[in-house]
């Protein structure tokens, strides 16, 4: 909550600040962003300046962000913020808000979209992505626009949908502001260049059509990934079974102040393995001490590697910088052009270990080889618990991840941190990662059909603790999987409390190794088409949680199958009804 406005802690005399306090009580989210550019614009250029500068440019720049995580809204919030200080008008919306017939009427874009998946389009995007490279896309000659493209380089279509938004934008004849941007997990300082830079050139940029401005409410806390919040351990619980062959954490942390709302998730910044740090100190033949460069300022080796460096995932930009520092032909052989599936195969199971290991480099300096490093990246874990029902608390649930790969075992780096090195009283740094595209229906009355196979059910945990503090009428029905009953029953006890007071309508499992015959909850879908065709068919929000590499995909598939089979439609038309669902915000998925 914000602190009150007041003579003691302002300029402004006992007068004014009541009457700013009355002010701001009564403005919306929305009218508070557009009063904070006007006035910063004001305070820039003086008396009228910045309307009149505004009137007689006559420019309209839409920021659109597309992206499963916070990132893209948290930029463009900051681009709409910038522009909208020098006197220009802005439009900011996510691009599952966004009608795409209106590019054609654009003159000047800004757009903010990640990659999902083997380079797909966030679902948030899909619509215009597809819209863009269908047959109905318009000429857009008197558009003018940059891309910036949010991605991970240690994956094969590294930033691939915002090139493929900045080539469909081109082909149709619009011209480009700025070059595309690609940014990769430590985004910021790239993020930051292009936005300051695109905020100048719009200043230079032909005038548009005029148009008020109107920038939407998105979200922001005083905690983030560069000013994170130290939270209590509270908790720290094994939900598997006895004999169970995997590990799942249930976390609970003190979190008082924070806000957040079922649906987002919790960044967590994790610390790498003190083991694996010193194996790469050996390996390097470096010391544990030696100073080098993070940020602005300055750290032992060791720590710059345990804290803030990605040790582990191997990535193109890694393997092309250690290939030029060891002059090694089998490495520049391997990134040569045409070469790609072998580098794929080589990539794949190997981490940064490995390499300097197969290739050593007597001699190199600690600053060239974290010279080479990404920024340790925060894990994002989807929030298991509703503030109505757990007050100044954050509930997450992990799956350590352990694997062996080339004869070497390895282990997630968040995951096994958590799992391994954190206990109850213990600090983690975190912070809230907002997620508009995954939300509880306004209307509280409303059915929902939750999906999540393993870990992928903690939000929906948050859901219904959210629903029953607050009353929500609705039904809710939920599809759970794992692999046993009697070990992987992930938060058994809560569901059939649930199913016992009525909160929880119905649930359907499917736990894949008890049978010869697996069974994943697809199956259980298609089993119970004419029921959950006709909760659609009443209104139900459909959720899905969970991995993107196969389980979403085949949970699409089995939800199209039941709408073409109880629908009496061909697949086209069944599609058409999920694209449907989506834009109504009917359909959403969090998946990772």
């Amino acid at each position: 909550m914000n602190a009150p406005i007041t003579a003691a802690t302002t300029p402004l005399t006992d007068a004014q600040a009541e009457r700013l306090q009355a002010l701001v009580a009564e403005l919306s989210s929305a009218q508070l962003l557009w009063l904070s550019g006007y006035l910063a614009a004001r305070a820039q250029f003086g008396g009228e300046g910045p309307i009149a500068r505004a009137a007689s440019a006559a420019s309209t720049l839409t920021v659109l962000y597309g992206s499963q995580s916070g990132n893209g809204a948290r930029l463009a919030r900051r681009l709409a913020e910038l522009a909208q200080a020098r006197g220009l008008s802005v439009t900011l919306s996510s691009t599952a808000d966004y009608k795409p017939a209106r590019l054609r009427d654009e003159r000047m874009l800004a757009l903010i979209v990640s990659t999902h998946g083997e380079g797909e389009p966030p679902d948030s995007a899909r619509e215009l992505h597809e819209y863009l490279h269908g047959r109905k896309a318009p000429r857009l000659e008197a558009l003018r626009y940059s891309v910036l493209a949010l991605g991970d380089s240690s994956y094969q279509f590294y930033c691939q949908t915002g090139k493929d938004f900045d080539a469909a934008l081109e082909k149709q004849g619009a011209q480009r502001l700025l070059a595309r941007v690609d940014c990769d997990v430590d985004y910021d300082d790239a993020a930051a260049a292009w936005i300051d830079q695109l905020v100048g050139a719009l200043d230079t940029a032909p005038a548009g059509r005029p148009s008020s401005a109107h920038v939407a409410s998105v979200g922001s806390t005083q905690y983030d990934k560069r000013r994170p919040f130290q939270a209590e351990v509270l908790e720290n619980l094994n939900l598997n079974g006895r004999g169970a062959n995997k590990e799942t954490r249930h976390v609970e942390l003190a979190v008082p102040g924070l806000a957040y709302t079922p649906g987002d998730a919790l960044g967590v910044l994790a610390q790498n393995n003190p083991a694996l740090v010193g194996e790469l100190l050996a390996a390097l033949k470096l010391s544990a001490d030696a100073p080098v460069a993070v940020g602005e300022g300055s750290h032992p080796l060791a720590q710059a590697l345990t804290s803030h460096f990605e040790i582990t995932a191997l990535t193109r930009p890694f393997l092309a910088g250690w290939a030029e520092l060891t002059q090694s032909a089998r490495l520049r052989g391997l990134l040569e052009d045409g070469n790609d599936a072998a580098l794929r195969a080589y990539l794949a199971g190997r981490q940064i270990i490995d390499v300097v290991q197969e290739f050593p480099l007597p001699g190199i300096e600690p600053g060239q080889f974290t010279g080479l490093l990404r920024r340790l990246p925060p894990r994002l874990y989807s929030l298991a618990s509703s503030l109505a029902a757990c007050p100044d608390e954050a509930h997450i649930t992990v799956a350590a991840v352990r694997y062996e790969s080339l004869g070497r075992p390895r282990a997630g780096v968040a995951s096994t941190w958590l799992a391994d090195h954190v206990r109850p009283g213990d600090t983690v740094p975190v912070f809230i990662e907002s997620n508009e595209n995954f939300r509880l229906p306004a209307d509280p009355a409303a059915p929902i059909v939750m999906i999540g196979p393993g870990t992928g059910v903690a939000p929906f945990r948050a859901f219904l603790q959210e629903r029953e503090a607050l009353g929500a009428g609705g039904r809710n029905w939920l599809f759970f999987g794992d692999r046993h009953f009697h070990t992987d029953f992930l938060y058994q006890t809560d569901w059939q409390a649930w199913l016992k007071s009525g909160l929880l309508t119905r649930m359907d499992v499917a736990f894949s190794r008890d049978q010869a015959e697996k069974i994943y909850v697809q199956q259980r879908l298609r089993e119970r088409a004419a029921e959950l065709y006709a909760w659609l068919q009443d209104g139900a929000h459909v959720y899905v949680c969970g991995d993107a590499t196969a389980m979403a995909a085949d949970v699409h598939a089995a939800l199209r199958d039941v709408v073409a089979g109880e629908g009496h439609l061909g697949a086209e038309a069944a599609e058409e009804y999920l694209r449907e669902l989506a834009r109504q915000r009917r359909y959403q998925r969090d998946i990772y």
